[in-house]
């Protein structure tokens, strides 16, 4: 009779597994191999996937900012569960390890076979001088220009991709989002009959419900399919007398001004050297008295470098081009345009509860999102939400509303002396 020969990946694989685990390994973290066998653990909020005998050397091979995002898109390793609880205990685990065990990982590592080299499907590769407008045009359509469908599949009703306001009572992601979009158009103080500014107004949501509140109002976004969607809603509502909505750079208002201005979720994609344009042409844009609300991711850490997209998994499957700094960073800015730092809000648990809401819808329409988009952006995103949702949870990462006035000549904002006007 024949000798049946073990896959000695197999038995590394588990080594490795249990080098980095320990005792969370079929306790907190089932595994099923390539082959069908598993490591099982009935009480775990997740269960790991290597799917190939390559995906572990793929996955925790040095750039780790990158491997491990790349290996979960390509399906080298998958996830069923909690994204968030397995991301947090891979953490927690490696932290703890000693450097013995470290280098029994690295020995292991090294022992498994090589992923087979192949271009990356659906990774951003942009050309031209970084936040030139061409570029900063390519780099929104790479992220923005999903289908429409898919979009939907996670969003909710306003289709609105920011930060909900979980306020008192509310308690489904539409009734965050349109809190969201009224708690916005109130720290601007906009009245009916005013003119208004969204800066990158994504499918015009902001834009619509100012002129519902009787407004006239102008997005500008450089993404296509936002504009064309935005277009259609404002048509459908009846509202193209006080809303509209152009393909426009920030960096093209020329001279037009407006009583309040906002920005929710752009100037994430500014970039820190383009800051100081960015708040002047919103000066510029804004009348003497009147408000601006930034509304923007910030990275929070000690070192105060803040984080730029480049080659890891974010810069190459998300947001290409994408620069959070510290909030210093772009109040600083803001005052040097001539603003006045009237109230920072952090929103940060808001966030993560939105994020965390999305994940839910986009793993209820799982079969629609593959379908519209393919198994790998399914993957991506996935990752990326529950990621995102444990940077703002664990304070890794702040959401700042920032609202700024532009002083008249004697000095006078038309901000009221309280926030009480907010929380009636």
């Amino acid at each position: 009779m024949a000798t049946v020969l073990s896959d000695p990946s197999i038995e590394r694989s588990r080594a490795l597994l249990q080098t980095i685990f320990g005792a969370r390994l079929g306790r907190e973290v089932a595994v099923r191999l390539w082959d069908g066998s598993e490591i099982p653990a009935p009480d775990a909020p997740f269960t790991l996937f290597v799917n190939e005998p390559y995906a572990l050397r793929a996955a925790f091979t040095p750039p780790l900012d990158a491997n491990p995002g790349r290996a979960f898109a390509e399906g080298w390793i998958d996830i069923a569960g909690d994204v968030e609880a397995a991301l947090d205990t891979l953490e927690r685990s490696v932290a703890r390890l000693s450097k013995l065990a470290l280098a029994r990982v690295l020995t292991l590592l090294a022992r498994l076979p090589r992923a087979p080299r192949g271009e990356e499907a659906g990774r951003a590769r942009l050309r031209g001088r970084i936040h030139s407008k061409a570029r900063d045009a390519a780099a929104i359509g790479f992220h923005y220009d999903q289908p429409l469908a898919f979009y939907r599949t996670f969003l909710g009703r306003e289709l609105v991709y920011s930060c909900g306001y979980w306020d008192e009572g509310v308690t489904t992601l539409d009734e965050a989002q349109r809190a969201k979009l009224d708690y916005v158009l109130d720290k601007v103080r906009l009245r009916a009959g005013q003119t208004f500014l969204d800066i990158g107004c994504g499918w015009g949501g902001l834009v619509l419900r100012a002129a519902q509140r009787g407004a006239r109002a102008l997005g500008i976004t450089l993404s296509r399919r936002q504009h064309e969607e935005a277009v259609r809603r404002i048509a459908e509502a009846g509202l193209a007398d006080r809303a509209r909505v152009e393909l426009r750079d920030y960096r093209e208002l020329g001279d037009l001004r407006f009583d309040a201005v906002a920005s929710v979720g752009m100037v994430e994609h500014v970039g820190r050297e383009k800051l100081a344009e960015y708040f002047t042409c919103a000066y510029r844009a804004l009348r003497a008295g009147g408000l601006f609300l930034n509304h923007g991711i910030v990275h929070q850490s000690r070192d105060g470098r803040g984080w730029r997209a480049g080659d890891d998994f974010i810069g190459r499957y998300v947001f290409p081009d994408g620069d959070l700094v510290q909030v210093d960073a772009t109040t600083r800015a803001a005052e040097r345009a001539g603003f006045e730092v009237r109230d920072v809000e952090n929103l940060r648990e808001h966030y993560a509860r939105t994020l965390r809401a999305w994940g839910e819808n986009l793993a209820t329409h799982r079969e629609v999102v593959v379908d519209t988009t393919d198994a790998r952006t399914e993957r991506i995103w996935r990752l990326y939400m529950a990621g995102s949702a444990r940077a703002f949870a664990l304070g890794r990462m702040g959401l700042m509303q920032t609202l700024l006035g532009k002083p008249r000549a004697d000095g006078v904002t038309e901000v009221p002396p309280t926030r009480r006007d907010l929380y009636r």
